[in-house]
């Protein structure tokens, strides 16, 4: 399945794109005064075939997850506090739940490999199992439950897509989770893990120390291939990580846009597009993590993140504003008035065209 998955990803349609930009053109405004809303909108026909997509179905994804190396104590929440987000999640009152509501984004949760045992009205369950193990004594999980992980994000992908999504936005939930994906970043641009790693939820320099220790220890000893993306998964991620990597692949292969969040999340757009290269074309960027590696994983992709409001929360808080300027850029291209069809004059357009 996953190979199947693998060859549906493909190219941006050009005709499209060009007929986009045609019209950008022909609206009553300079052309390329919209900026970045105008690349979304060129992007947007590129992956869907249509000028003017609807947006109107907005899904962020939560994929939860614990992980072993939380033993370490590397982070200041407690492992049980995944557990207590994701029904705070379900009840609505977390700061996904608010912003979703805020920018008209709807919210599923993901028991992807948390600890605990949770039987709640509205969770989705795909738990491999219940969290990874303690990197640093040996791959986090087989392979086979890393690329069970990954089918898993894509048959998430799948139902939501059916059932009328029409945008799709990486969130996470794991205590201890900026750990892996810093070591994800650390491998597979052969940087230092110093370079890569943050303070998380906000941990002392003490534990900062260790933090980098144990990543240095988890590579050292598991060796990851950084060509073989299943492989780094397997030896230092986490299964929420691998749940989201299959979800933009999910999303990439139905052509459906993906907006991609914060450190978490990028570290599994990082894998996804490690598997297929063209994954780049169906990614949109949201803000810059305060995570200092965000900024080199972003460079990875080849993406600039349109906001950078210092936010280190994750659960897909910042992916929701990305995709509310997505449906903006849409809407440009459905409601605004072109030279042809206003009161503009002619003259003016000409004029403008000179100039720019």
């Amino acid at each position: 399945m996953l190979t199947e998955v693998l060859n549906q990803i493909g190219e941006l349609y050009p005709e499209p794109m060009e007929k986009a930009q045609k019209h950008l053109d022909g609206l009553i405004k300079p052309p390329g005064s919209l900026g970045v809303l105008e690349e979304m909108a060129v992007k947007l026909a590129g992956i869907t075939g249509e000028l003017a997509p609807d947006l109107s179905k907005k899904t962020v994804v939560v994929m939860a997850g614990d992980h072993g190396v939380t033993e370490h104590t590397i982070s200041v929440a407690p492992v049980e506090v995944t557990a207590q987000m994701t029904r705070c999640f379900l009840k609505g009152l977390a700061g996904i739940n608010v912003l979703g509501r805020h920018t008209g984004v709807e919210v599923k949760v993901v028991d992807m490999g948390i600890k605990e045992d949770l039987n709640l009205p509205g969770l989705i369950v795909k738990k491999v199992r219940p969290g990874t193990a303690d990197f640093t004594l040996g791959p986090a999980m087989s392979r086979e439950d890393a690329i069970k992980a990954i089918l898993a994000g894509i048959e998430v992908a799948k139902d939501l897509i059916a059932a009328g999504s029409k945008v799709l936005i990486t969130g996470d939930m794991g205590i201890g989770n900026t750990t892996p994906s810093a070591a994800i970043l650390a491998v597979l641009m052969d940087i230092p893990v110093e370079q890569a790693v943050g303070r998380g939820t906000g941990i002392n320099a003490e534990i900062f120390k260790k933090k980098i220790e144990v990543i240095n220890k988890g590579i050292k000893i598991n060796r990851p291939d950084k060509t073989d993306a299943v492989d780094v998964l397997s030896k230092v991620g986490g299964f929420e990580i691998g749940g989201l990597t299959g979800l933009i692949l999910g999303a990439a292969a139905q052509r459906v846009p993906v907006v991609i969040d914060g450190f978490i999340s990028t570290a599994a757009a990082m894998l996804a597009v490690t598997l297929k290269n063209e994954v780049r074309n169906f990614l949109f960027p949201s803000h810059l993590s305060e995570e200092p590696g965000h900024k080199l994983m972003m460079e990875y992709l080849g993406l600039t993140p349109y906001l950078n409001l210092k936010m280190r929360l994750g659960e897909g808080t910042g992916g929701v504003f990305g995709a509310f300027f997505l449906e903006a850029a849409t809407k440009v291209m459905r409601e605004m008035g072109s030279f042809a069809s206003s009161e503009v004059s002619f003259l003016l357009e000409e004029r403008m065209a000179k100039v720019f």
